[in-house]
């Protein structure tokens, strides 16, 4: 068995290189090459679309007896009973989320696919880069792309909790207090620049993001399917910010850069939208309805038992390494788990890989983890740890 994988990075601008999976008798490539992209481009929109990882050997497929085989019709006839849609449907229905969106987003194809991979995993995302590279405009893309209903709060020093959940307010005409919704009521909500309100805002969003749901005034109030929330940040040394919390950063399934987009995106960028706003021509191509359905088909991508145990050996790596003072959660076991299932359904499979772990790895643990003070004095980042994490983790056999 080969300890070697490869190792690919999703929506992360300027990743250093991965090692990748080459035979055992070929030298593996230099370490400054780049890597293989995590994602093939996408076929037009009225064309099925091509897988974005490309298979691992089969035996990762169900196949231990007694259980319906993911791919099987008796397996397909269980996933669109539950949902209406099949996995066939979210290949498709993605690639076209992702050919509406990079009319509007120019060269970011990573970063897009990340956003698909959260949102069908039911997860939250957070975008961190220097203003003006389109974090914001990839969140509302992404809103009027599947039709839904999107809210933007604006996160400043002054902002209260109460602006995100709601308060109740007393109606003179009833004689009794109604609530009012705040921003966090919304399919996708977008907090603009988080990390300018203080901690105790901040923490308004736990609840939300963790259950689905607000309490405010000793009542429970359930928040729209789909839902999801896209954060931007500036970097933390930039003047008037502040470090979000630990378990605040633990309730996003995954962090990316966007960083800036090459010269030629930048040129199609000015040609295209110089003369009036990129999201006048846009439009839906999906409801909010159909991305339930998928994120319910998406629960049904097999993962081999061997995947389990190495998503786990992996995560428990981070919390051993003496590079990490901080390592993963038991959350973060789960995300990643469920981020590889999506992954693996927009790529057109029925199953989940080792690929698909190390393509996820940096995206889901790399904000969650904090470096130790000699990981810092030895100018070892975050996302090269992650990689030896990786590295130290046999891969699982696939006899």
């Amino acid at each position: 068995m080969s300890a070697s994988r490869s190792y690919q990075s999703i929506g992360q601008a300027g990743a250093p290189g991965r090692p990748g999976n080459t035979p055992a008798n070929q030298p593996s490539a230099p370490a400054n090459q780049p890597s293989a992209p995590a994602y093939q481009p996408s076929a037009p929109a009225n064309q099925p679309t091509a897988p974005m990882v490309q298979p691992s050997a089969p035996s990762y497929q169900a196949s231990a007896a007694g259980r319906v085989a993911a791919g099987s019709p008796a397996a397909a006839r269980t996933t669109r009973a539950t949902s209406g849609h099949t996995l066939a449907d979210v290949t498709r229905v993605m690639g076209q989320v992702r050919d509406a969106v990079e009319t509007v987003i120019e060269g970011k194809r990573g970063a897009i696919d990340t956003a698909l991979v959260v949102m069908l995993a039911e997860g939250h995302l957070l975008l961190e880069d220097v203003p003006g590279v389109g974090k914001t405009m990839l969140a509302k893309a992404l809103g009027r792309a599947i039709d839904c209903r999107v809210n933007r709060v604006q996160f400043t020093p002054d902002l209260l909790p109460t602006d995100i959940t709601g308060v109740s307010i007393y109606n003179q005409a009833t004689r009794d207090f109604e609530f009012k919704q705040g921003g966090i009521f919304a399919n996708i909500v977008l907090g603009d620049e988080i990390n300018r309100a203080s901690p105790k805002t901040q923490s308004a969003m736990l609840e939300a993001m963790e259950e689905r749901q607000v309490s405010a005034d000793g009542s429970t109030y359930q928040l729209p399917a789909p839902f999801m929330v896209i954060a931007t940040q500036n970097p933390i040394e930039m003047e008037g910010t502040y470090p979000l919390p630990e378990a605040q950063r633990d309730r996003f399934m995954a962090r990316i850069e966007m960083g800036y987009p090459s010269q030629e995106a930048e040129v199609a960028m000015l040609r295209n939208h110089g003369g009036r706003h990129p999201l006048a021509d846009m439009s839906a191509v999906t409801d909010g309805a159909t991305i339930n359905g998928l994120i319910q088909a998406v629960t049904g991508v097999y993962v081999a038992p061997a995947l389990e145990q190495y998503i786990v050996q992996v995560v428990g790596a981070t919390r051993t390494t003496r590079d990490l003072r901080l390592g993963g959660s038991p959350r973060s076991s789960l995300q990643l788990l469920r981020a590889c299932r999506s992954l693996a359904a927009i790529s057109g499979r029925d199953y989940v890989t080792p690929d698909d772990v190390a393509a996820l790895a940096v995206p889901v643990l790399a904000h969650r983890v904090l470096a130790s003070t000699e990981a810092q004095l030895a100018k070892r980042s975050v996302d090269d740890i992650i990689g030896s994490c990786l590295r130290s983790v046999p891969i699982p056999d696939r006899s």
